[in-house]
């Protein structure tokens, strides 16, 4: 999971002329639109319940899933947004996710590699949501 301030896409004024618009590469050094991740954590599903046993999920059953984030300090300017990212494999910077319950990933044979689809949900009667602490300004 992710957590990435989104910066508004008026973060930053152009200076180029409104008619020419930006030469190549000028975009890219604006803020406009800028994604900035805050807080990132790997949530194995097999460890959802406990550390200790490892189960699989159970496919198209809704679970909540409490990943924590450690402790940062980053204030949310007014006009930029809060962006979650969530996803199944962060892989190649974390070793590739089968996809599928195998006693060890590690072990995983080419066969246990399969798609699979994740879903957020957000309904009355499952919200998605986040908790984030709110320190008051002095």
């Amino acid at each position: 999971m992710k957590l990435i301030d989104v910066f508004p896409e008026n973060a930053q004024k152009n200076t180029w002329l409104a008619d020419t618009g930006p030469k190549p590469g000028e975009y890219a050094q604006s803020l406009n639109g800028y994604e900035l991740p805050i807080a990132m954590e790997v949530r194995r599903g097999r460890y959802n319940k406990n550390y200790e046993h490892p189960q699989p999920l159970k496919p198209n059953q809704p679970v909540e899933w409490q990943v924590p984030l450690r402790d940062h300090d980053h204030v949310f300017l007014k006009g930029h947004r809060i962006m979650i990212q969530v996803q199944s494999t962060w892989f190649p910077l974390i070793d590739r996710n089968p996809q599928k319950f195998v006693p060890s990933i590690y072990q995983a044979k080419a066969t246990d590699f399969v798609p699979a689809t994740q879903r957020v949900y957000c309904s009355p009667e499952l919200p998605s949501y986040i908790v984030l602490p709110v320190i008051p300004r002095n």
